[in-house]
């Protein structure tokens, strides 16, 4: 595997240098941070066959997740507006 610094990445990439850091710090890019002259410097790992689709499937990976969480907050939210219509309901006197 190759190895590409954060600052070459972007600009291969045409992406933000912040853009890339939260990537890594997210697991969207296999990182590897390595001590040069006592500074710690974060190195990108590069597949030369298959990079851009392992990030692609670290994206859809995540976005599923928080696509399921998301329609549990709001079918749990649907309940609680239900419960709070026919509780408005039996109150002004209307038939549930």
């Amino acid at each position: 595997m190759d190895r590409m610094s954060i600052k070459v990445y972007a600009a291969k990439n045409k992406l933000s240098m912040f853009n890339v850091v939260k990537m890594i710090k997210a697991g969207e890019l296999p990182s590897e941070t390595v001590e040069e002259e006592g500074k710690e410097v974060t190195y990108i790992l590069i597949d030369p066959n298959g990079q851009k689709a392992t990030r692609k499937k670290a994206r859809q990976a995540s976005s599923k997740e928080s696509l399921e969480e998301k329609v549990a907050r709001l079918e749990g939210d649907v309940a609680i507006l239900k419960r709070e219509l026919d509780a408005l309901k039996m109150s002004i006197g209307i038939q549930v």
